[in-house]
């Protein structure tokens, strides 16, 4: 994919300054390394010098780079923390963070059992025991709260998970643990206005934007083994998409 695409009405260097804050952004390059010369940057996009300049001024102007006379251009301004999750496999907070090389520390507001509400015991099949695990938790990333979860697990499965460290990831527990194949998940997503207790357990002001999930995960039997509740932070998270090719009918 090139990063200038020609036929796109939105200036050359406007395409270039958005693909260099996301370089940024990424943690490819941290706050005062070196980014290419300007040579290099202009043949990787394919334009001339000018052009290249003026994507490093606007994002000079933003002050995410700097130029050093006689020296280079510097990413001056931290990425700021923001993750990436991809929609194409079941993968865990903690996975997450260590891709992303974010120290994580996860607390735990609840862990106990109860019976479950109606849409809990329908969603995990219930029948008569409608008995589950309930783990309360908020996900921080680098000391920055991001994701507050509310999972819930069928208590004859998972009973001896409430004696156990939660901190970490739960399907890695779940699938050493409790020898749980984690085949499939069926996730609904939705933007919200996260309430003020939610907000406040996050540390962000009531009524900011949010993502809230809610993921379904079955084992190799197609039975329900988990029912997570996920709201994270809009400013700090995002869904990454990728899509396979086109065929028209």
């Amino acid at each position: 994919m090139k990063i200038v695409d020609e036929t796109n009405p939105i200036p050359k260097y406007l395409q270039i300054s958005a693909w260099l804050k996301e370089v940024v952004e990424s943690g490819r390059y941290k706050k005062g390394e070196k980014l290419p010369s300007e040579v290099e940057l202009a043949k990787m996009c394919g334009v001339n010098r000018n052009t290249l300049r003026q994507a490093i001024s606007e994002l000079t102007a933003m002050g995410l780079l700097r130029k050093e006379k006689g020296t280079g251009t510097f990413v001056d301004s931290p990425a700021p923390l923001q993750l990436r999750h991809r929609l194409e496999r079941i993968t865990s907070f903690t996975d997450l963070m260590r891709e992303s090389g974010i120290v994580q520390k996860t607390k735990i507001l609840r862990k106990g059992f109860e019976t479950a509400r109606d849409d809990v015991a329908k969603a995990l099949f219930l029948g008569s025991n409608k008995k589950v695990i309930v783990v309360h938790r908020v996900r921080a990333g680098d000391g920055t709260p991001l994701i507050y979860e509310e999972s819930y697990l069928p208590y004859d499965k998972f009973k001896g998970i409430l004696d156990m460290n939660l901190s970490g990831s739960m399907y890695k527990i779940m699938s050493q643990h409790f020898d749980v194949v984690l085949a499939r998940s069926k996730q609904t997503i939705s933007s919200i206005n996260l309430n003020t207790r939610i907000a406040k357990i996050l540390k962000i002001p009531a009524n900011s934007a949010g993502i809230y999930i809610e993921s379904l995960t079955f084992d190799e039997n197609s039975i329900p083994i988990e029912l997570l509740y996920s709201y994270h932070r809009g400013d700090k998270y995002k869904l990454e998409i990728e899509l396979g090719r086109y065929y028209s009918k």
